[in-house]
């Protein structure tokens, strides 16, 4: 515990985690809306979810963008959870590690995330705004 404390006593670290979350934090502020912006109106009315754009692409192309991809999720993952104790939007930031990030299921995750009636009403209050239309779900 003694190394612990000596550890977060440290000023070039603790100055060092603030500013990661606050870049953390001003990323996501604009991270988020341009994510939210980007989903097709309909992305979420079918069984499966849409293709990639990259998935007519040659396929080391292919491969490197999925790996450099979920590379980004995991370091945002870590992060995320690192924020969970540390000054910062640890919940958000783990949330954008899942859009990121390819798991089985994770479609499904993100149909259930968005169908909440709070994240609903802040994704379509985000596209109202930007002149986009709602999302459209299959109930």
């Amino acid at each position: 515990m003694d190394r612990l404390v000596q550890i977060f006593s440290n000023p070039a670290l603790i100055w060092t985690l603030g500013i990661v979350s606050l870049v953390c934090f001003i990323g996501s502020l604009l991270v988020i809306p341009w994510l939210v912006l980007r989903i097709p109106a309909d992305y979420f009315s079918g069984e499966y979810r849409h293709r990639v754009p990259w998935a007519e692409q040659h396929p080391v192309i292919r491969w490197l963008l999925l790996i450099l991809k979920n590379l980004l999720g995991l370091v945002l993952l870590l992060m995320g959870i690192a924020m969970l104790v540390l000054p910062g939007q640890g919940l958000l930031t783990i949330l954008i590690a899942l859009v990121f990030l390819n798991f089985p299921g994770k479609y499904r995750l993100e149909r259930r995330i968005f169908m909440i009636p709070s994240v609903r009403q802040g994704v379509d209050w985000l596209r109202r705004r930007a002149g986009r239309p709602p999302l459209i779900f299959k109930d």
